[in-house]
C-alpha cells in the first residue's frame, strides 16, 4: 500500500505520498485542472502496481478532483478538517499549520488512522459515467508511464544520447520525431540542426524551434 495526503485549495492542491513505514516518497503542488490530475496518476504510478493500493485523504468528498480519484479505483477517504486538525496537534509540535504540513498529515492520517474514516463512494448515475472516464483517463497515463520506462530502459542500453538529449520527458513529442527520423545512434549522430528542426516541426512544435533543435 502507498498512501497519499491530499490538501487542495480553489485553484491547487498540495499532495504527499508515503509508503507504510511512514518514509515520504514524493511530494508535489498540482492545478486544479485535468493536467493536474494526469501527472497525480503519473507520479502514484511510480509506486503502485494497481489503483487499490493507493489511499487517499482529502478533507471533501465532492468535486471533479474526488470524483476522478474514486473513479480511478483509488481509495479515498474524506476527512472532517477538525480531525485534521487535531491529528495535527497531537503529532506534530507546535502544531503549524501549511499546505505541505497538512498534506503529509492527510497521508499519515490514512496511514494509521483510515479505519476511523468514511470512505468516498461514487454512486449516482453521472459519477458512474465519471467513473468509466476516470479509470480510463488513469490506466492510459498509468500504461504510458510504463512505455516510457521501457523506453527509457532500451535507450539507455542502445542510445543513451537520446536520453540524455530529451531527458524525462520521452513521451513528448519533440523525442518521438526525432527518434523516427533517427532511431539509431548511428544516425542521430549524423543529424544536422537543419535535420532535427524539420522533424520537430513534422511533430507539430511550432515555437522556440530554433532553440530547441
Amino acid at each position: 500500500m502507498i498512501f497519499m495526503g491530499n490538501d487542495w485549495a480553489s485553484d491547487h492542491h498540495d499532495v504527499c505520498v508515503m509508503d507504510e513505514h511512514g518514509t515520504i516518497l514524493a511530494t508535489r503542488r498540482l492545478p486544479e485542472t485535468a493536467a493536474g490530475v494526469t501527472t497525480m496518476h503519473e507520479l502514484i504510478a511510480r509506486y503502485a502496481q494497481d489503483p487499490t493500493e493507493v489511499a487517499v485523504g482529502i478533507e471533501t468528498d465532492h468535486g471533479m478532483w474526488v470524483t476522478a480519484l474514486v473513479g480511478a479505483g483509488y481509495l479515498v477517504f474524506a476527512i472532517n478538517p477538525l480531525s485534521v486538525s487535531r491529528y495535527r496537534d497531537r503529532h506534530h509540535v507546535g502544531g503549524t499549520k501549511s499546505d505541505k504540513a497538512d498534506a503529509k498529515t492527510l497521508a499519515d492520517l490514512v496511514r494509521t488512522d483510515r479505519h476511523n474514516h468514511r470512505l468516498v463512494a461514487a454512486d449516482t448515475v453521472a459519477a458512474e459515467a465519471i467513473t468509466v472516464m476516470a479509470r480510463t483517463h488513469q490506466n492510459l497515463v498509468w500504461a504510458r508511464s510504463a512505455q516510457q520506462n521501457v523506453l527509457r530502459s532500451q535507450l539507455g542500453a542502445y542510445y543513451p544520447a537520446a536520453v540524455d538529449a530529451f531527458g524525462g520527458d520521452l513521451a513528448h513529442t519533440d523525442c518521438l520525431s526525432v527518434l523516427r527520423r533517427a532511431p539509431t545512434p548511428r544516425q542521430g549522430a549524423a543529424l544536422t540542426v537543419a535535420a532535427i528542426r524539420s522533424a520537430l516541426k513534422k511533430g507539430g512544435r511550432q515555437r522556440n524551434t530554433d532553440q530547441r533543435a
